[in-house]
């Protein structure tokens, strides 16, 4: 996993930013080294019957498929969610091996990776969010990176809760 706690101060800004969001999906994933699928698929918050870690990465991957593809480019959501089941990302999850939901999310960052070094970063997005504002790619880069990073609390909590397994 790359270290950012020696980022040259030179770096543009796209560098910062692509290489914050980097290091948060990396640390989403290291965080799963070596948990059982059976853990993967276990809930332990009885406040959220949904947070598993299963549950998270497949929130994530789709969080991601939603700012960049629906948000940005402004394609037709196909995401799992319905109105009826806003969390069904994460309640599917358990429905499938954890390496799976990792390596999808690994392939789609890719190509995420791809489309915003295509993009400047002040370009709009095409959507409008919820206040009827189309945010700029840099302020998806940087809503994605505090997304991340705040699950990446979640699956500390539920790693060491499962099998006592904590993180650097």
């Amino acid at each position: 996993m790359t270290r950012i706690d020696d980022t040259p101060p030179a770096w543009d800004e796209r560098t910062q930013l692509t290489t914050f969001l980097d290091y948060t999906r990396e640390t989403a994933r290291a965080k799963c080294d070596g948990v059982s699928a059976e853990n993967a698929r276990r809930a332990l918050l009885p406040s959220s019957p949904l947070m598993t870690m299963s549950g998270v990465i497949n929130h994530l991957r789709w969080v991601e498929y939603y700012w960049f593809q629906v948000v940005f480019l402004g394609e037709e959501d196909q995401g799992p969610w319905t109105e009826e089941d806003p969390d069904r990302e994460m309640r599917i999850a358990v429905d499938f091996p954890l390496t799976q939901l990792l390596d999808e999310y690994a392939e789609q960052s890719v190509g995420y990776r791809e489309l915003i070094a295509e993009n400047g970063l002040d370009a709009p997005a095409k959507r409008a969010v919820r206040n009827g504002l189309h945010v700029d790619l840099r302020w998806i880069l940087l809503h994605l990176t505090e997304e991340t990073a705040r699950h990446n609390g979640h699956l500390d909590i539920l790693r060491e809760m499962l099998d006592g397994t904590t993180g650097d």
